[in-house]
């Protein structure tokens, strides 16, 4: 028998519902390219046709660990986002503002 989800939710204490919530956060606030791609519904064949390029270049270029900063903003532009770029310190966050203009 199965069973909902909101009823096994609604079972939880509250305490174990907020750390549910905060570790779906943390999922979601991490992931690899093809997590993503994968979150936002897209195939690597949609993405390329978005990109103009080959399958074979998405599957490439989600492997990668090393990528042009152009590269990967075109990437996250194709899905529906937008690329910040981030230097985070003990005393604060800075956004880098100097490929905004790519």
């Amino acid at each position: 028998m199965t069973k909902k989800f909101a009823d096994l939710r609604n079972k939880m204490s509250p305490e174990a519902r907020a750390d549910v919530a905060h570790r779906v956060k943390e999922t979601l606030e991490e992931m690899l390219l093809h997590e993503l791609r994968h979150i936002r519904g897209l195939s690597q064949k949609e993405l390329a046709e978005a990109l103009r390029v080959q399958q074979p270049a998405i599957a490439k270029m989600e492997r990668r660990a090393d990528m042009y900063i152009s590269t990967l903003r075109h990437h996250i532009e194709a899905m529906g986002g937008e690329l910040e770029i981030t230097a985070r310190f003990p005393d604060g966050a800075v956004k880098i503002t100097n490929f905004s203009q790519l």
